[in-house]
């Protein structure tokens, strides 16, 4: 920077003391470069030398280029007149903005800020236009771009930096490059056959499964895009109804599974779903806090040759398998219960269900006992956990789970669950994971694929509505820490899942609340025709294909009141209850009426007939023996045929209770009687 100087004519400046300060002169200016009254500053001179070398770098043509000595008609009659300045362009950025040039000072005024020449901008010329006059509406602006339309090419290279010369290059590159991928594209698809559907004996003749394969693929892209890509000749259920055939012979379902997935899942989920369900899921365990740490437990296995990891950052018990050079269910640790082999997904209901200690909880299905012996430890061998399961044999596995993890806390029952309302009722939490189809859980069960059906279903549906009610029953609604409830299945089904929990919801006092798990696909609140209750969105769905487990279903209930409400179609089931036990009454009192009057009429009877036979004998005057004998049999055979009706009287009145409800049963006996 040179030195600053004072436009004061005559005045002396004071300078700091050098040998180079003192040979130094006043810098001394024209008159046009002074201040004027305005007090505005003209272009300093090096301001002046860094325009006069832009244009020297710029090579600007003689017919555009700016005049530096403007002549006028009359000619050059003073420097102040003969040079016209460049104006340099100023960036947003600058503090001190440029005067306008519609004010009517008259003067450019200039920054003094020397970093706006220093960042690569286009530059602004003031160029002197064709006409004579030199007023300032003459006057335009442009770019270098503008005067000189050749320099706009290795010029502009030259003040760039090469980095951003190599990235220039590798963006024309880039676009070259999408050009012809989408001009390939093109022509892809205008030669690319449309798919045409096979007949009965192509699809018979199809000799392997890799032809199969091919076919389910063309088969999606169509349906992806049918406008484009259809045959006019079939419609969208033909395609459908390929597919589905298709896939069951590549994937070995049976038709009606099949349709169900497909109504489910989207075309290209349900490849992911069906691929996914045929891989084992990684196996687990679950840490037995009871008795040791996941850390020293982790630490255990690996010495023997274990690969492990933590199942995810949700669970902090659940490690994740990979390889093993020893067997993971004969360990040393686990003979000694410090871990337990159980599937990720079957951690994520007592998650939900989050037990507290010193609490009374009932696991409805606890076979094999791997989620009630995962509550035992969260509670801390405290409270009291009641373990029930219908099945006599698998209640075995629960017993012995739980001697080897060590739970102490708990009561094993084999009752069946629709009836344990009736046996124990007031627990604070309910864990019922419903007996269900499996369809989550193929990999494991590859029966499955063939052997389930629309009964299956349906009686899977009525029982778990059943154990469902039940399981709210036990709960009590005025439990300080609880009244939760929480519902799994490992089926995705939505008849299994959102009908039963939606059903729940008409019959009891209850609700839908978080499950405090953190992953998750929300429920279903609409399937095809079918409508649910908007909270079954805090519901949760988990997938083999989107969660590497297996296929659940977790809900979350909680109970507000223990009364049971009455609906609309309850009342009337009662009344008409009432209608037909009002009816059965006046049946029976009027077959009493009946009785009544056969049983005169046969002693009526027997007393005629006793009458003709001794007017007969006197008549005759003798009897026969035989006729003796006939007559004592018959008497013999009424007095036991008496004896047996008194008995029987005997026991009815003994089981009668207000000898009302049996009244039935003795219309039957009177009608034997008459008989």
């Amino acid at each position: 920077m040179g030195r600053k100087a004072k436009f004061n004519d005559g005045v002396l400046v004071k300078r700091g003391p050098g040998r180079k300060t003192k040979k130094q002169k006043d810098p001394v200016f024209p008159k046009s470069l002074r201040e004027d009254d305005s007090g505005e500053k003209k272009m300093s001179h090096r301001q002046k030398q860094r325009a006069r070398k832009r244009l020297k770098k710029k090579n600007v043509a003689p017919k555009e280029k700016p005049t530096l000595s403007g002549e006028n008609d009359e000619g050059s009659e003073s420097e102040e007149e003969s040079k016209v300045w460049l104006k340099p362009s100023v960036s947003q950025d600058d503090t001190k903005m440029l005067p306008d040039s519609d004010q009517d000072d008259g003067v450019d005024g200039y920054t003094d800020d020397n970093k706006t020449w220093l960042k690569p901008k286009r530059k602004q010329l003031v160029i002197e236009s064709d006409d004579d006059s030199s007023d300032e509406d003459n006057l335009k602006v442009g770019t270098l771009d503008d005067v000189s339309g050749e320099s706009s090419g290795d010029d502009s290279d030259d003040e760039m930096l090469p980095i951003e010369k190599q990235n220039r290059e590798l963006k024309r590159k880039q676009a070259e490059e999408d050009k012809l991928a989408e001009e390939e594209l093109q022509m892809n698809i205008s030669d690319r056959e449309k798919f045409r559907l096979p007949s009965r004996k192509e699809r018979e003749e199809t000799a392997s499964l890799q032809e199969v394969q091919q076919r389910i693929r063309d088969v999606i892209g169509v349906l992806s895009d049918f406008n484009k890509m259809r045959d006019e000749k079939h419609s969208r259920s033909d395609y459908l109804e390929m597919l589905k055939s298709d896939l069951c012979t590549y994937y070995s379902y049976n038709e009606f599974l099949m349709e169900r997935f497909m109504q489910l899942f989207t075309l290209s989920e349900l490849l992911e779903f069906l691929e996914a369900s045929e891989v084992q899921r990684p196996l687990t365990i679950r840490t037995n806090n009871l008795k040791t740490r996941r850390r020293d437990l982790a630490q255990a296995l690996i010495n023997r040759g274990v690969n492990l990891d933590p199942v995810g950052k949700w669970s902090k018990v659940g490690l994740v398998v990979y390889s093993s050079q020893v067997p993971i269910g004969a360990t040393p640790e686990y003979l000694a219960g410090h871990y337990i082999l159980q599937g990720a997904s079957s951690l994520l209901p007592v998650m939900a269900l989050a037990p507290q200690e010193n609490e009374r909880i009932l696991d409805m299905a606890a076979a094999p006992g791997g989620k009630a012996s995962h509550i035992a430890a969260l509670m801390k061998n405290t409270g009291v956990l009641f373990a029930n399961d219908v099945n006599n044999e698998r209640i075995k596995a629960v017993v012995g789970n739980f001697h080897r993890l060590g739970v102490v806390n708990s009561v094993v029952t084999c009752v069946d669950g629709r009836k344990f309302p009736t046996i124990l009722k007031g627990f604070d939490r309910v864990l019922l994971d419903a007996p269900c189809t499996g369809t989550g859980v193929v990999a494991k069960d590859r029966s499955v694929k063939t052997s389930k059906d629309e009964q299956d279903i349906q009686r899977c549906y009525n029982l778990q509505r059943q154990l469902l009610l039940a399981a709210i029953d036990c709960l009590n609604a005025k439990s300080e820490t609880g009244g939760y409830l929480v519902y799994s299945t490992c089926s995705v089904l939505p008849e299994e899942n959102e009908w039963v929990v939606d059903y729940a919801l008409k019959k009891r006092n209850v609700k839908v609340v978080e499950t405090g798990l953190d992953f998750g696909t929300e429920g279903f609140t609409n399937y095809r025709q079918f409508r649910f209750h908007p909270s079954l969105k805090l519901t949760r769905r988990f997938y083999p294909h989107t969660h590497n487990m297996d296929g659940f279903f977790v809900a979350k209930l909680k109970k507000f009141s223990n009364l049971i409400p009455k609906s609309h179609d309850d009342e009337e089931r009662g009344e008409k209850r009432e209608v037909e036990e009002e009816e059965e009454e006046d049946d029976q009192a009027e077959e009493e009426v009946k009785s009544k009057k056969v049983k005169k009429s046969q002693s009526e009877d027997e007393v005629v007939v006793e009458n003709k036979q001794g007017q007969q004998v006197e008549g005759k005057g003798v009897k026969s023996e035989k006729a003796k004998k006939n007559q004592i049999e018959r008497k013999n055979e009424q007095m036991t045929k008496g004896k047996k009706l008194k008995k029987k009287k005997g026991d009815l009145k003994k089981k009668q209770v207000g000898g009302s409800k049996n009244s039935s049963f003795k219309s039957k006996l009177l009608k034997n009687k008459g008989k």
